[in-house]
């Protein structure tokens, strides 16, 4: 049988294998243990709902706005950005036809009104880039969505879509957004402290300035996490045996559950999410999928992966899976995370 990284243990005074991760699957550890288990052990994996429409809006407006720094600068126009996300429109997730050309029209309103904010002489250092670091623990990769230079320093920019309005707190407490700083500055040797969430329905930029001990933290709670996280992994591979790989996932489909964040940062983490534009598109409405159960685990694993049942779980992809999830909160339809 095919060993994975963490199916041997060290051997005594020998270093333990680095814990390979995105900041997503270490949220999805902190978020819920059983969608933990779903998404990143059981394979084949367990069959999701259907997409859901909020995440088809933000995944459009990030791959248009992705694509037009890519453009000649003298094609850097709010036309142009209108035009991009016209043709990388994902229609997955809608009621219907009529709904879908609605969202349309307010996206290519959001991507041309946003860019026409900006400088299409100041080039970013990335766009859509992929940053990546070690510690003595973990091995830790993820997707930026903008990464500028601001005089001496670098600055995380981050795209959200989503109808809840933000606070500083939601910068500042972001693991991934530590993650990605703290990643860019090792990568490209150069200070990276600020981290900014641009809403682009309300034009709001949220900034959150870190220190060294701030970003610190952030690393060492990763690692705490990413602990307790492997020796699941490893108990899970001793009785169940190695899963299969994950399979690279475009942005609208590659969520692990809805809510209002509208663009989950799963869908931007290394392996977890595919470049280009366009993503790939869908029908209108909700699109039936082959149904996978999860696989029977032992009192032991089911423990060990126990679910958190609350009002996100009538966002999560596998509900249907879940009875702690199914009673604990109300199914949502495709379409209702849009801010109608």
């Amino acid at each position: 049988m095919t060993t994975g990284v963490y199916d041997q243990l060290p051997l005594e005074g020998m270093p333990r294998r680095l814990y390979s991760c995105t900041p997503s699957r270490l949220n999805a550890w902190l978020d819920c243990r059983r969608r933990y288990r779903f998404t990143y052990l059981d394979r084949p994996q367990p069959s999701k709902g259907p997409g859901w429409a909020h995440n088809s809006v933000g995944a459009s407006v990030h791959n248009a706005l992705a694509a037009w720094w890519r453009e000649p600068y003298e094609r850097r126009t709010p036309l142009t950005a209108a035009i991009l996300l016209s043709n990388g429109w994902i229609t997955e997730g809608f009621r219907d036809a009529e709904q879908s050309a609605q969202w349309l029209g307010r996206a290519r309103d959001l991507v041309s009104g946003y860019v026409g904010t900006l400088d299409p002489s100041d080039d970013p250092v990335g766009v859509e880039r992929t940053v990546a670091t070690r510690t003595k623990v973990i091995a830790v990769s993820g997707r930026i969505d903008r990464l500028d230079r601001r005089g001496d320093e670098l600055v995380v920019v981050d795209y959200k879509t989503g109808r809840r309005p933000l606070t500083q707190d939601d910068a500042r407490s972001s693991l991934a957004l530590a993650i990605y700083a703290i990643a860019a500055s090792r990568m490209m040797r150069t200070p990276c402290h600020s981290v900014e969430l641009h809403h682009l329905p309300t034009g709001e930029i949220v900034e959150w300035r870190h220190t060294d001990e701030s970003l610190g933290r952030h690393l060492g709670r990763a690692e705490e996490v990413a602990v307790e996280a492997a020796t699941a992994d490893e108990r899970y591979r001793e009785v169940m045996g190695a899963p299969g790989p994950i399979r690279p996932r475009g942005r609208a489909s590659g969520t692990t559950s809805g809510g209002h964040g509208a663009t989950g940062q799963g869908v931007r983490d290394g392996a977890e999410a595919v470049a280009g534009v366009p993503a790939a598109r869908e029908a209108s409405g909700p699109k039936e999928r082959p149904h996978v159960g999860p696989p029977a685990v032992s009192p032991e694993l089911d423990t060990m992966f126990a679910p958190s049942p609350g009002p996100i779980c009538g966002w999560c992809d596998f509900r249907r899976h879940c009875p702690e999830g199914l009673a604990a909160a109300p199914e949502h339809r495709p379409w209702d995370g849009l801010a109608e």
